[in-house]
């Protein structure tokens, strides 16, 4: 029987089956963050049970820490009250059981999607977890990665296994070379305003084409991330050269050991004639820079497009008219017609060194518009930081204006100091705007770092 690779994923670490129509899969894997791991350690201490394997946990703190961070810093300096205990509590339990982290004054903190494939615990063919809806993002390894809830995080801690229903297969072909000014994030919202936020439901998404072959593993990575916000539970890509390469600069596994892994890593791709549920094809050649205008990652549009007044489905209208509302668009015909307040360079869809060249390499030598109150760059990790401004990149930042911060989720989402004021518009990198995402009543836009470093400059949204 001819497979997929998330078919060969799934039997490789299959364990048994229920009468629900449920299986449970081991868990090679397994990434824990400060917020959806506290109850998840209170349910493990109130029931006296241990984590099953230990060594298979690495935790980090990413989404409440402050990126403004003195040498001298303390957990006890963070403000909010939930945002300190919950830090608190990631370095208590992981004490407590042993658990590898890199807390807050390591110099390999970051967020957790970041620093995973970094550090070298990120490898082909793992099943891996978190409590975070963008562990897809490791499937660009040829992983099976997905993120779960607090529930299942305790029962992944205790027995190393997961209960899940087996998706169905889905094929996205990107085919073609796009122009220059084109990046990974421009390719996965043109799929995303394609088909729509629902488009992946109940499927795990394979991305595949002459496209993929030829991208990084930053771009790869910043593609499987956002297959979350196309609806699917999985987004992975079969292990090639690209890969391998990476890996050999990353993995702590001995040079022995590596080369047989390779051998068999090499073998984790579909079949010739394997059948997939969906398949598309999309020729990258004819996207343009894409931005989001509304309140859901499928409100995108070309970056010189017309803001849409009516939706082609008309169970969406109401929807599309919440949106603009909430967005502040009203006479507005263009993106270039609105005027930003803040530009946000960062989270785990676009912090990674790739990301922050392409920004760095529009704002050489320029200086962000007076009318932006405030840009912000912040490192996906502390090796992230340390290697861009071991070439530079973190002076061509602070001279154009922008703000130079340590390691964090920052202002992806509203849980750390780093948030929008009600009505402001934001250019940002990260992978959602919701009504809030950013901050109460804060109006997010989506784009690539190319884009946002292009707004900073000019105040508003324009091509290069």
């Amino acid at each position: 029987m001819h497979s997929t690779l998330y078919d060969k994923l799934w039997n490789e670490h299959f364990v048994t089956s229920f009468d629900s129509g449920e299986s449970l899969i081991y868990i090679d894997r397994h990434y824990l963050h400060e917020v959806t791991s506290p109850q998840a350690f209170e349910g493990l201490i109130k029931k006296n049970i241990k984590p099953w394997r230990v060594d298979a946990n690495i935790a980090t703190p990413d989404h409440n820490v402050p990126t403004i961070r003195a040498k001298s810093f303390a957990i006890e300096s963070i403000d909010d009250e939930i945002s300190k205990i919950q830090v608190k509590e990631l370095d208590k339990n992981c004490d407590l059981f042993g658990i590898k982290q890199f807390d807050i004054k390591s110099l390999n903190q970051g967020i957790v999607h970041v620093i995973g494939p970094e550090l070298g615990y990120t490898l082909p063919g793992m099943t891996i977890v978190c409590g975070d809806s963008h562990t897809s993002t490791h499937g660009a390894f040829g992983c099976l990665a997905m993120g779960i809830g607090t529930s299942e995080v305790e029962h992944v801690l205790a027995t190393q296994c997961l209960k899940i229903s087996k998706l169905k297969n889905m094929r996205v072909n990107f085919e073609g070379i796009p122009s220059p000014d084109i990046t990974s994030k421009d390719v996965i919202l043109f799929l995303i305003r394609t088909i729509g936020v629902s488009g992946g439901n109940g499927h795990a998404i394979e991305f595949a084409g002459s496209y993929i072959e030829n991208i990084s593993m930053e771009a790869r990575m910043t593609i499987c991330n956002m297959s979350i916000e196309a609806g699917a539970k999985v987004g992975l890509i079969a292990p090639d050269q690209t890969t391998f390469n990476y890996l050999k600069r990353s993995s702590n596994l001995p040079r022995e050991l590596l080369t047989d892994a390779i051998e068999f890593w090499s073998t984790l791709k579909t079949d010739p004639d394997a059948k997939f549920d969906k398949e598309i094809t999309i020729d990258v050649s004819k996207i343009k820079p894409q931005i989001s205008w509304g309140t859901s990652p499928e409100m995108v549009i070309d970056f010189d497009e017309t803001i849409p007044s009516t939706s082609t489905r008309k169970e969406n209208q109401k929807n599309f008219e919440n949106a603009r509302k909430y967005m502040g668009i009203k006479d507005e015909k263009k993106l270039s017609d609105l005027k930003f307040d803040r530009v946000f360079i960062g989270s785990c869809t676009n912090s990674r060194i790739e990301d922050l060249r392409d920004a760095a390499k529009v704002l050489e030598g320029k200086k962000i518009s007076k009318k932006i109150l405030q840009a912000i760059v912040v490192p996906g990790s502390g090796q992230v930081k340390k290697q861009a401004e071991s070439e530079g990149l973190h002076s061509i930042f602070i001279d154009a204006g922008f703000e130079w911060r340590e390691s964090g989720c920052s202002m992806c989402l509203g849980m750390n100091p780093d948030r929008l004021s009600p009505y402001e518009r934001c250019a940002s990198t990260s992978n959602r705007n919701f009504e809030g995402r950013q901050g109460n009543l804060g109006r997010t836009h989506l784009m690539s770092p190319k884009m946002a470093a292009l707004t900073a400059i000019h105040g508003k949204v324009i091509g290069q």
